[in-house]
């Protein structure tokens, strides 16, 4: 299995998204949104190729399960999510459907401008199942390769998923909407109470940097948002986020960045004042300097990717 090396900030908002996961009010909402509409209901984090099947009973599809097992299937699958968590990073909520027809939907969690998780549900058709569409898939998944027990197995499970018409969908859809904004409020609560080794201090500058990253962000003015002299932040922060607060910051600011390479539209000018940068030749040096490419070439590479 892959390791992903994250960077400290990264691991602040991991961590974040593990607490607010095991919180009451998580699980709460999670058990009335699946008692209430019948679908799944998962908390992910925000990386893309970390994606898998969920180890809950009640969040997993006898379908996906089935269709997972068939050699060069679950790439597909693993690419149908980070696609979708792609675009929810972009452009908010988003539904898209996989190759086998089944929809998923992603919105995102955020602490400020920040996104630290996704709200994922899904792994429901949008009409009947019928035999015809069934046909169709095998014939795409290469059916002649496939035992007649698996076959059988497959068809099984896929004429008895649930569909759900797309209206009634979009109302369960708006649902996880106002519940991904309360858990984005729980988050910035959370951020802020003491937890393992690190000082409540440490904890109220981190939130206040991701919330704020817009804004001018001056060492005096986190350091009175710690409730600490400039002297002892500087040595505190260090010690305990493993960066100097103008790398943390300047870190966090081009995964905000990366998100906004991928809107086409956007000047890249325009995205470097939004994120907080004073000059575009201060963006462009960070930019390079964190991520190894220039924001024009990696806007380039990211759109090239996402069309093929």
């Amino acid at each position: 299995m892959m390791t992903t090396s994250f960077q400290p900030h990264q691991e602040f908002e991991n961590s974040l998204l593990q607490r607010i996961t095991h919180s009451d009010r998580y699980k709460m909402h999670q058990e009335a949104f699946r008692t209430a509409t019948g679908l799944p209901l998962r908390l992910v984090s925000a990386d893309p190729d970390g994606w898998c099947l969920d180890d809950q009973k009640v969040n997993r599809s006898p379908f996906c399960e089935s269709l997972n097992l068939i050699e060069g299937t679950c790439d597909a699958c693993v690419e149908t999510n980070r696609r979708l968590m792609n675009e929810a990073e972009v452009n908010g909520p988003t539904t898209c459907h996989c190759f086998a027809g089944l929809c998923a939907t992603a919105i995102p969690i955020k602490m400020g401008a920040t996104v630290i998780g996704y709200l994922k549900t899904g792994q429901v058709f949008s009409q009947i199942p019928t035999e015809a569409q069934f046909k169709k898939l095998l014939g795409a998944i290469g059916h002649k390769t496939l035992a007649k027990t698996v076959r059988d197995q497959l068809k099984t499970a896929y004429m008895q998923t649930r569909f759900v018409k797309p209206l009634r969908y979009q109302s369960m859809v708006t649902l996880l909407q106002s519940f991904a904004e309360q858990l984005s409020e729980h988050a910035e609560s959370l951020a802020i109470i003491e937890e393992g080794s690190e000082p409540s201090a440490i904890a109220k500058a981190r939130k206040y940097i991701h919330a704020n990253l817009d804004q001018p962000l001056p060492l005096g003015l986190v350091a009175s948002q710690a409730g600490l002299s400039e002297s002892h932040f500087c040595r505190l922060f260090k010690d305990f986020a493993g960066l100097t607060l103008t790398d943390y910051v300047n870190r966090c600011r081009i995964d905000w960045a990366k998100r906004e390479l991928l809107k086409h539209e956007t000047r890249i000018s325009e995205i470097a004042f939004l994120i907080g940068y004073q000059s575009l030749s201060q963006f462009n040096r960070s930019f390079a300097r964190i991520v190894g490419l220039s924001p024009t070439l990696y806007r380039r590479e990211r759109l090239e990717r996402a069309a093929s």
